[in-house]
């Protein structure tokens, strides 16, 4: 009985090392993850759909599926997901159905990308293929793009988000852009400490939506992340502030500035580390209002997950990025 239970006992540690090596050799690294991502990208790319449109689309599902808990998170390299209206067709009584003869009886879209008769919701290529083969229908132009998103998504938010996404895309040539950069100048003498939540009066009673960075007049400020500048200029509460949306569907906030770099302008396209402005005491009234508290950065950071936009506590995402910057700078 005792020779039993040591052989189950070893058999089972065996299959637990064995199974554990084989998970960790298949275990992908984040390149490599990039790199099958962009294979599926050019390989169903066309001149009416150029790659950066797909994978815009790809990432802005992946953004609202790590948001969102209505939507669970697609497995597999691609992260498009369809409704069973779309997929198979709206008069199609089976919501699952792969077979592609009676999808293309009920007018759906699943597309069939092996040649193997099925159109498979779980098939990374047929999922792709569906995508590129719905935006190819309405043209190449950007006009033509932002037409079948509004058709798609029915929401200017989304279909604003996604047509940044694919202009950073097609501005960077690729779309492994994770790096980021600590908004302030780490040589220069600086503080901060999480400020999430705390009250603030002027204006009215309201809660502090982002980090205060104290630093002295002029000292640079960067851009976190690569990204569009969605605006800037004045505002009452914020004084001199800049916005920058990434690829993520976050928008960055950077307020109370003393003036902007030279040169930069609503549109441009930006990577992490571009100085954008200096740091100030501007806002709290109309517009040139200045020093009514001490020099420092206001960064926020704001969430779309396709259909409300949050603020959320940057204090976190600060700490590694200086923590990452640092080391880098040894």
């Amino acid at each position: 009985m005792r020779y039993w239970i040591q052989l189950t006992f070893t058999m089972s540690v065996f299959f637990f090392l064995f199974s554990s090596v084989a998970l960790a050799a298949e275990e992908l690294t984040r390149e490599q993850i990039l790199e099958k991502r962009m294979d599926y990208y050019i390989k169903y790319s066309s001149e009416s759909t150029p790659w950066y449109y797909l994978a815009a689309v790809d990432q802005y599902e992946r953004n609202i599926q790590q948001v969102r808990n209505d939507i669970p998170e697609r497995d597999g390299v691609v992260a498009i997901q369809f409704s069973d209206d779309f997929w198979t067709g709206i008069l199609n009584p089976m919501r699952e159905d792969i077979d592609l003869t009676s999808i293309v009886f009920f007018n759906g879209n699943g597309s069939d990308a092996n040649q193997d008769g099925f159109a498979d919701r779980k098939n990374d290529d047929d999922v792709i293929l569906t995508m590129a083969e719905y935006l190819g229908t309405y043209g190449p132009s950007e006009i033509d793009f932002k037409r079948a998103l509004k058709e798609y998504y029915h929401r200017d938010e989304t279909v604003n988000q996604i047509l940044i996404i694919s202009k950073i895309y097609k501005h960077f040539e690729t779309s492994n852009l994770d790096k980021h950069a600590f908004p302030l100048a780490i040589n220069h003498d600086y503080s901060y400490r999480s400020t999430w939540g705390d009250r603030r009066g002027w204006g009215g009673r309201r809660m502090h939506e982002g980090t205060d960075l104290f630093a002295s007049y002029g000292v640079p400020v960067k851009s976190t992340s690569y990204g569009i500048i969605e605006i800037m200029g004045w505002n009452d509460y914020g004084g001199w502030r800049i916005g920058i949306r990434d690829i993520h569907n976050t928008y960055h906030y950077y307020a109370h500035l003393s003036g902007y770099q030279k040169g930069i302008k609503e549109g441009d396209i930006l990577e992490p580390g571009a100085i954008i402005g200096y740091v100030g005491s501007s806002g709290y009234g109309k517009k040139g209002t200045s020093g009514k508290f001490p020099p420092h950065l206001h960064y926020g950071m704001y969430k779309y997950n396709g259909r409300i936009e949050w603020a959320y506590d940057p204090f976190p995402s600060l700490k590694r990025w200086e923590r990452e910057e640092r080391k880098m700078k040894k």
